[in-house]
């Protein structure tokens, strides 16, 4: 593969509504989106989405910029890759900034699939037409919850995953029950939990959660070991999982019964896909996990959820869930509680150019002249 450069944009949009943890409130979402160039003209997209601040992650905007513009780019830009796996090696001596690392991956294995004429999942064995739907709430009250979900039930989502905390689970899980005691609900925790709480979170069982997720540590596995030991209900994890090796050892330890996998949070394509094939020959289900994306990043996941293990709906939303107005085109959309995976060359969507000019607000262009 032989690159001629790269451009960077910091974006920025409002959310339509804000997303709501005990963590963070999210009101505005910057991203920086990766356009990467071969000597040919044709491009790739990707999307690096680190939060502004590090409530999730250690990585932000700032860091995730700086890392991609003087560390990142400019080592793949000193070599032609042959191939796309090429680039796991020549980033590999950069530690951590697995988010900056995703959206850089994101963008060559697009390019790649772009020369190569195929989607992008086709390269990693995907086969499925169509991925399972699943929304977020993340709401300040029950009131707000119950709201969100009676607006989003006529898309057919498969299931509903809602925000919690020590403070506020029975609340809002009570009022859920009571008004849709069928609906296919699993809990978000992001850490909110310790072992202190043991005999807490196992009245949540009561609720029949699909799973609960991340309930300890956000590094933590031998505690969710000794949690999974007396829970019924299935324990997720998330931040935990950084790596197919944090993954083994989650597997192991017998930490979890099912893992999300985060392309932003393992470091991209590569690594995303080595868990889903570690999960599969464990007969572990995955699902993909979400980070508030705009639609490059979204039509990455798509195809990352076409794969064979991901048999749990994910964070797979429509463009208008968050969005006035999204950066691809054709939108993406739910249907009877399923998205179209796109067909097209890469991630089969074109970026509407006009969009991510109005939304960008930094902008820089790298190329082996200028590094």
């Amino acid at each position: 593969m032989q690159l001629a450069g790269f451009t960077l944009r910091l974006i920025e949009a409002p959310l339509k509504a804000p997303f709501i943890t005990h963590l963070e409130t999210v009101r505005k979402r910057q991203a920086i989106i990766i356009e990467a160039t071969d000597r040919d003209g044709r491009t790739g997209f990707g999307e690096a989405d680190p939060f502004s601040s590090p409530w999730y992650a250690g990585e932000t905007i700032d860091t995730c910029w700086k890392a991609l513009r003087d560390f990142l780019l400019p080592r793949v830009l000193d070599h032609d890759l042959h191939g796309a796996a090429a680039l796991d090696t020549l980033t590999r001596p950069v530690r951590g900034n697995r988010t900056a690392k995703a959206g850089l991956s994101q963008a060559i294995w697009d390019l790649y699939a772009r020369e190569k004429g195929c989607t992008i999942g086709k390269l990693f064995g995907a086969t499925r037409k169509h991925v399972d739907a699943g929304a977020v709430i993340a709401a300040e009250g029950p009131d707000q919850a119950l709201a969100m979900i009676e607006q989003l039930l006529p898309a057919g989502y498969k299931r509903f995953k809602i925000k919690i905390s020590r403070h506020n689970d029975r609340k809002l899980l009570d009022a859920i029950r009571s008004r849709y005691p069928e609906l296919p609900l699993m809990a978000d925790a992001n850490s909110a939990y310790t072992l202190d709480d043991l005999d807490h979170l196992k009245g949540l069982d009561a609720y029949r959660l699909q799973m609960i997720e991340q309930p300890l540590g956000e590094t933590d596995l031998v505690d969710h070991a000794q949690l999974q030991r007396v829970l019924a209900t299935p324990v997720c994890l998330d931040e935990s999982i950084r790596t197919s090796d944090d993954a083994r050892s989650a597997l192991a330890l017998g930490s979890c019964r099912v893992i999300t996998v985060k392309m932003a949070r393992v470091g991209g394509w590569t690594e995303a896909v080595r868990i889903h094939n570690l999960c599969r020959s464990q007969n572990v289900p995955v699902w993909c996990g979400g980070m508030i994306e705009f639609g490059i990043a979204k039509a990455h996941n798509m195809a990352l959820a076409a794969l064979s293990n991901f048999t749990l709906p994910g964070d797979l939303s429509p463009s208008s869930r968050y969005w006035s107005e999204d950066i691809i085109e054709p939108g993406i959309m739910v249907n009877h509680g399923s998205i179209k995976v796109p067909e097209g060359p890469g991630i089969g969507v074109s970026v509407n150019r006009k969009t991510l000019d109005r939304l960008t607000i930094a902008r820089i262009t790298l190329n082996s002249q200028n590094v």
